[in-house]
């Protein structure tokens, strides 16, 4: 007799007390799904059979239902570098912006109820009020995302017409979206003007001669094109839009409302300057730069805004509850001046060599093992490339740097780290002081589990 004959049914599973117990807690349908998927383990596998009892039976099945009705998303401790990781959320939020959620989410809210008129409100007021104050603007809209934003504004405004745009700026932005396809999916035409590396002024003139109903610039916030170049000024391309009639839209893409450049990295245009220049509407991203919640941001002229607010898409582009208030929150901080020491992206932009030198030490102390290294820190998420900050790494040499970094993973919180040079490396900029603790806690449990499993 075959150990795979010993495997119990699920009726005999259902009648032991400890899985009645699970039945309580995670509902019958649910359990007995789970036990089917044990058993069909047991099944497949022989060798599992070898040890096989009913209380490890139980204690399997137990462990599966824990993982199942666990969330699958859950926090982790960044130790990459990458300051705006598109894998792990990109822009961590503020504090402020983590106690709005809190204290609103839990809560009814006057998210679409004007208060005064004690009457249906609107639910993008409260963050369009901030951001025409915070820019000066006729007027603002929000959106579920950037891509989103750009799709509202040539679907209402330019659909079925000519819209010029540099063959230097179809750019292509995360996950395969390209701007030549979005502008397809809007009904706009695409009216490619100058060369790759090269386009003039004459090029956007002759396209408006031609029937061009709008000027788009999307600014390459992804990629850099360098040597044999010309782009018009913005200025020149401002006019000749007024010359015309005709809107001229910038899509910045990530969106900074502070100068980089004092951070010592690049500079990258801000929102207020180009509306300054004259620019009709400006869309952005709400996640990196401007480090808040994932939503596309729209400031400009009131006319033009009211057209995209009657558009029909925008009532499946536009943002929830959560958005609205993360944005507000951390659109607050920049209105009262303090967005460089409230915004987790400028903390580590701000992070001293000496401060994350003396981090990385202590860190080595309480371990006893591992090295100092210099490294560079990366800004990620589709922003300012081919920047970096210097920075201090804690490296790890081992046999197994795979498993090491695998072992990282498996704790809680999982530790995301990264191979360089064959050795394990993690980064301290990305890494909150308050999780220091806990992230040498972890990084001192991997590292003994992978001795232990090297040494076996």
């Amino acid at each position: 007799m075959t150990a795979q004959r010993h495997i119990p049914s699920v009726d005999s599973l259902l009648k032991q007390p400890a899985v009645s117990e699970l039945v309580n807690l995670y509902g019958h349908v649910w359990t007995v799904e789970a036990i089917r998927q044990v058993l069909d383990q047991l099944r497949s596998s022989p060798e599992l059979c070898q040890s096989l009892t009913t209380d490890s039976i139980i204690v399997t099945l137990r462990q599966k239902l824990e993982s199942q009705a666990s969330f699958s998303i859950k926090p982790v401790i960044n130790a990459t570098g990458v300051l705006l990781h598109t894998n792990l959320g990109r822009a961590p939020l503020s504090e402020a912006g983590f106690e709005a959620i809190g204290n609103l989410v839990g809560a009814y809210s006057n998210l679409e109820f004007d208060l005064s008129k004690g009457s249906r409100g609107n639910r993008s007021i409260h963050a369009t009020q901030m951001l025409k104050q915070l820019f000066g603007v006729e007027s603002a809209l929000v959106v579920n995302n950037n891509a989103g934003a750009v799709l509202l504004i040539l679907s209402a405004l330019v659909k079925g017409k000519k819209v010029a745009i540099s063959r230097s700026q179809l750019i292509e932005i995360g996950g395969g979206f390209r701007i030549p396809e979005v502008m397809r999916q809007s009904g706009a035409k695409l009216y490619e003007v100058g060369a790759t590396n090269r386009t003039h002024l004459s090029d956007y003139a002759a396209a408006l001669d031609d029937g061009a109903q709008m000027i788009l610039l999307a600014h390459p916030s992804n990629f850099k094109i360098s040597g044999f170049t010309a782009q018009p000024e913005l200025h020149e391309l401002i006019d000749l839009a007024r010359q015309y009639q005709v809107p001229l839209v910038y899509d910045l893409g990530s969106g900074a409302l502070l100068d980089t450049s004092a951070y010592g990295i690049a500079r990258e245009p801000t929102v207020q300057e180009i509306l300054a220049a004259g620019a009709d509407l400006v869309c952005f991203s709400g996640d990196k730069l401007l480090g808040g919640p994932q939503s596309g941001i729209i400031v400009g002229r009131q006319t033009l805004i009211a057209r995209l607010n009657r558009h029909p898409l925008y009532r499946a582009l536009r943002p929830d509850k959560l958005i609205l208030i993360t944005l507000s929150a951390v659109l607050l901080s920049y209105l009262r001046g303090k967005a460089d020491s409230e915004i987790p992206l400028y903390q580590m932009l701000s992070r001293s060599l000496d401060e994350l030198k003396q981090t990385a030490q202590e860190v080595l102390r309480q371990l006893g093992q591992g090295e100092l290294q210099e490294g560079q820190s990366t800004i990620g998420g589709g922003s300012l490339p081919e920047e970096s900050l210097p920075t201090w790494l804690v490296a790890f040499s081992t046999p197994l740097p795979e498993k090491l970094c695998k072992s990282l993973r498996e704790q809680q919180p999982p530790v995301i780290a990264r191979i360089q040079k064959n050795q394990v490396v993690c980064d301290l900029r990305t890494i909150r002081p308050k999780d220091l603790p806990v992230f040498t806690k972890s990084l001192e449990k991997a590292l003994i589990a992978i001795k232990e499993k090297h040494e076996k």
